[in-house]
């Protein structure tokens, strides 16, 4: 693929108040307790292999991954197995679920890393490998196992690096470029190594000069293109990136592999930069801490695991005037029902926001059809006939109106003039769809099951069958025998 010099749009998408803060990275100590847990993304989870009263060191394996789609759990520090129990957890429904706790003991005493220096000595396999040892996923939000996105199948021409943090208030990737460029751009050539990619681009801001500047310098004797999107959001979204790159646009349920291309987040490169150059797993990431409900917004290296209020406290407490928490941006986050939660690999934000930062709350109103939700819907959806079908539990109807595709970006609920929450109604429809699938799933392998024990059983009989005619025959055939030989013996 040629040089980049023209840039494209998607359809749709807002030009959104930044409310960013980039800030020197401030170090969040050790909490008391480090809190994990077990659900990794969708149904995916890790399994733990560690039980109550063992003691643990940091960047110590402490959970298995459950399945392909889930990644190890290391502890962020050392201390002892407090429990396994159900904790609240991140969920929009406010679940509790098995979390591995973890009462840190003050000292971080850490395992011995294992550094691969000279990766290129290493086979791609194995450098995969290390990378799903080491626990990493995407850090832009979405979770995925970064080793399995790294062994697609198909040949990758173009290896992307998402730094276009267009979601407001975020601005942790702005702050790792800026303290960490050199070694992130040692992870963006592993994952270039790895990929075999011919061509690299890193995706960042108009609004990041400082951080444009940062990688310029820590770019000049790599062949890797620089380029500067529009602050329109929501630019950061893999597929919508894609398309104002190169101009593709990425069928649904279609990925982006498929069409020679990879992304990954600038902070996943970082990551992977730590576990192969420095050996040490995933057990820390840099989360932005903002809002006019606490005193001092800050971007703060955390621990996996560290419960909200510990960063809270670190940015000096609440304001009088908190009236939600949010994990998560101010578009796409979840609010949260307490600050006892704890931060996991995907939480690259938390926002506590005031009474003059939330939109004036009025009351839900008829939808009047007026079509700007389909007109900013950056995947070119129809939210309002969604709303209709959704409302109506017309599932069939839904994913006939590709509510699968929906990114949930909250576009459509910004400008909604009925104050309908679209977004919610659309998350729960696509609930009730996974349950209905796990339950059709479920129903299908009990049919199977049963079905086989049918088989099974009919084989059985037949068997049975079988053996008794072969015994009949036998006898049948004894008994001729015996009355031929006294049939033929002389009177």
């Amino acid at each position: 693929m040629a040089a980049i010099t023209q840039l494209k749009h998607f359809s749709g998408g807002l030009t959104l108040a930044a409310h960013k803060q980039p800030s020197n990275i401030l170090d969040s100590g050790i909490p008391n307790e480090l809190i994990y847990p077990l659900l990794q993304r969708a149904d995916c989870y890790a399994q733990p292999i560690v039980k109550t009263g063992d003691a643990v060191l940091k960047g110590q394996l402490i959970a298995h991954a459950g399945s392909a789609l889930s990644t190890p759990i290391h502890a962020a520090s050392s201390g002892v197995i407090k429990e396994i129990a159900a904790h609240l957890i991140a969920h929009p429904s406010g679940l509790t679920d098995l979390c591995i706790v973890i009462s840190t003991d003050g000292l971080d005493t850490a395992l011995e890393p294992e550094p691969c220096i000279d990766y290129q000595s290493e086979s791609i396999s194995d450098l995969r490998t290390k990378i799903q040892q080491a626990g990493i996923v995407g850090l832009g939000g979405a979770v995925f196992p970064t080793a399995k996105k790294l062994a697609a199948p198909q040949k990758i021409d173009t290896l992307i690096i998402n730094a276009a943090e267009c979601e407001p208030y975020i601005s942790c990737d702005e702050s790792l470029i800026l303290a960490h460029a050199e070694q992130l751009i040692q992870g963006v050539l592993i994952l270039q190594y790895i990929t075999q990619a011919e061509q690299c681009i890193i995706a960042l801001e108009e609004s990041m000069p400082q951080a444009f500047q940062a990688l310029q310098k820590a770019t000049q004797k790599e062949a890797i293109q620089l380029i500067r999107v529009p602050e329109i959001y929501p630019t950061g979204g893999e597929k919508q990136l894609i398309q104002v790159l190169t101009g593709k646009k990425i069928p649904a349920q279609s990925l982006p592999a498929e069409q020679g291309m990879l992304c990954q987040n600038i902070g996943t490169a970082y990551a992977v930069y730590q576990a192969i150059i420095l050996g040490v797993p995933l057990t820390e990431r840099i989360i932005t801490v903002t809002g006019k409900g606490i005193q001092h917004s800050q971007n703060i290296q955390a621990k996996i695991g560290t419960p909200i209020k510990h960063l809270i406290a670190e940015c000096q407490g609440y304001t009088n005037d908190v009236q939600r928490l949010i994990m998560g941006g101010s578009m796409m986050g979840i609010a949260l029902s307490s600050d006892e939660i704890a931060v996991t690999k995907a939480t690259n934000c938390i926002l506590a926001l005031s009474s003059e930062e939330l939109a004036a709350q009025t009351q839900e109103m008829p939808c009047i059809r007026c079509g700007d939700c389909a007109n900013v819907c950056p995947v070119e959806l129809l939210p309002q006939q969604l709303y209709w079908y959704g409302r109506s539990q017309q599932l069939e109807q839904c994913l006939d109106y590709r509510l699968l595709d929906c990114i949930e970006c909250g576009c459509c609920d910004i400008v909604c003039p009925s104050q309908i929450p679209l977004v919610q109604l659309f998350r729960a429809i696509k609930g009730e769809h996974t349950i209905k699938q796990q339950q059709t799933a479920q129903a299908d392998l009990a049919k199977i099951r049963y079905q086989n024990r049918q088989t099974r059983f009919a084989n059985a009989e037949q068997e049975k069958k079988d053996k008794a005619a072969k015994r009949q025959a036998a006898i049948d055939k004894m008994k001729a025998a015996a009355a031929a030989k006294k049939a033929n013996k002389p009177d």
